[in-house]
């Protein structure tokens, strides 16, 4: 761009404007291709109303044109709160608060960020449709007003989606499948479900609040995983009086409603008992992985503890007195029966253990948890030796010591094996299927 261009557009100057123009008729022709920002966008910083609508009436086409940083004038004037210049490049084109700059942002998306809610106004007066764009995240103007807790732009979104019939738009679901609701619920924005969910608010029978997330969980799941100090309880009672319920409730509830409704009386009681225990059952879609990580681990710390205390406190005891003490009772008179009770009580703890190491993958403090893991099972192997006879501890110390490598070798090969029959079980069926009667 000709320097002197760059200096009347950002001054302002209109009749510099016109004298360069006269020297040159193609400047502004030229302007964007030496330049990645042409005079618009300086006009647009500056906040220069008069030279912006000039340069619109004179080459209206730079109102499109995109930065080198994906940046357009509506958006340099939005990000500047410059909303006369809104207006003027919005009476040019009214879809210029659709182009789509990084990520897929248009100038909307920017300003529900931003919660400039009269600017908001001017670009879907401008563009209704301009409500139905998404980033490449999948995120709407709602979602992004919702991520970045801008209330008075959220609740002017809901307005302007139900005045133009595009109520759908509260229900779309972003990359991660997420609905407004489900981000509402996730930043305990009360405000926010009250307007979706709250009584005599519009948007009652409108808004899916058991719609289900890519992770199979819904609004009140999210709440209830993810819990705080304060609003939980008011927000748990906004969404329950709107019938939320969790994911798995809601799977169950079909179930049982189906089962009633087609089953026959002599067969109800053994299906319902059947169905009851499927629902407890571990379900891919239903149960959230955090709830199952959290009751195995549960589980896995219970069989670690026992392990641990039943390897130091062997059946029978251990000597008090003598030549024997602390040595296992049971060792000294029954060596073989010791040295299978010891194996497997062993591979207990141990499988127990790295089971917990995979659980806790990239959890906080992970290093200091490793270091306690490590510790318990060195003690453990001293302690389940110690008391051993002496006919067996050269087996014990070789076994325990190899045994976490030859479990992950072990359980890997193990799966493996199951994969393979039951391909081979499956194509044994569907052979056996073919067969013409």
């Amino acid at each position: 761009m000709d320097m002197r261009l760059y200096e009347a557009a950002e001054a302002g100057d209109i009749q510099i404007l016109h004298q360069l123009l006269t020297e040159d008729p193609l400047i502004l022709h030229t302007a964007s291709i030496i330049s990645d920002k042409n005079p618009l966008h300086i006009a647009s910083i500056a906040g220069h109303v008069d030279f912006a609508k000039e340069i619109l009436r004179l080459k209206p086409d730079l109102s499109k044109e995109l930065d080198q940083h994906g940046v357009s004038p509506v958006h340099t004037a939005l990000a500047n709160g410059y909303l006369e210049i809104i207006r003027e490049l919005l009476k040019v084109d009214g879809k210029l608060c659709r182009i789509k700059g990084i990520e897929n942002k248009t100038p909307l998306h920017y300003a529900a960020i931003k919660g400039r809610v009269d600017i908001i106004n001017e670009m879907i007066l401008a563009s209704p449709e301009s409500l139905e764009d998404m980033t490449v995240q999948r995120e709407t103007a709602l979602h992004l007003a919702v991520k970045f807790s801008q209330f008075e732009a959220i609740k002017l979104l809901v307005d302007w989606a139900r005045e133009i019939k595009k109520e759908d738009i509260l229900n779309w679901k972003d990359e991660q499948g997420n609905t407004i609701l489900h981000l509402a619920t996730w930043k305990k924005q009360r405000q926010v479900i009250e307007l979706l969910l709250g009584n005599g608010t519009k948007s009652v029978g409108i808004v899916e609040v058991n719609a289900t997330n890519y992770t199979s969980l819904t609004a009140l799941d999210l709440l209830l995983i993810f819990p705080s100090e304060a609003g939980d309880r008011e927000i748990k009672e906004i969404l329950r009086g709107a019938n939320a319920i969790r994911a798995r409730d809601q799977q169950f509830s079909h179930v049982d409603s189906f089962s009633c409704s087609n089953q026959s009386p002599s067969t109800s009681g053994t299906r319902a008992s059947h169905n009851l225990m499927d629902y407890f059952k571990f379900k891919r879609g239903r149960d959230s992985p955090s709830d199952a990580r959290t009751a195995l681990l549960v589980v896995v710390v219970l069989v670690t503890t026992s392990a641990f205390q039943v390897g130091l406190n062997p059946p029978g005891g251990v000597w008090q007195d003598g030549n024997l003490a602390g040595k296992s009772i049971m060792g000294s008179k029954e060596p073989p029966t010791f040295a299978v009770f010891a194996v497997f009580n062993s591979i207990m703890f141990t499988v127990s253990l790295v089971t917990i190491n995979i659980l806790t993958t990239n959890f906080p403090m992970r290093l200091e948890l490793l270091i306690c893991m490590s510790a318990m099972f060195v003690t453990y192997n001293i302690a389940i030796i110690g008391i051993a006879p002496e006919s067996i501890k050269v087996f014990l110390t070789v076994f325990t010591s190899v045994l976490p490598t030859v479990v992950e070798v072990v359980v890997k090969q193990v799966r493996q094996i199951i994969v393979r029959v039951k391909e081979l079980v499956a194509n044994i069926v569907q052979k056996i299927s073919s067969i013409p009667n």
